[in-house]
């Protein structure tokens, strides 16, 4: 299965901001099989959590879901 957009661009920012995924993870309040299970795909974030994603990683929301929108 290809991975999809905001996958990539989650994992992609998590990493320029220095975060381990278990550090986003535990930032979250999620299990690093759920974050790890968005990073691959295979299971969609809800608008929530993409909003969480986006805060703690000091983004907009849209800069997750530019390349996903197209």
């Amino acid at each position: 299965m290809e991975k999809s957009s905001i996958a990539q661009r989650i994992r992609g920012f998590r990493k320029l901001k220095g975060f381990t995924q278990n550090e986003l993870a535990e930032e979250l309040g999620v299990s690093i099989a759920i974050l790890g299970a968005i990073e691959r795909g295979t299971r969609k974030p809800d608008s929530k959590m993409i909003n969480n994603i986006s805060n703690i990683l000091g983004i907009e929301p849209e800069e997750l879901l530019a390349i996903a929108s197209r």
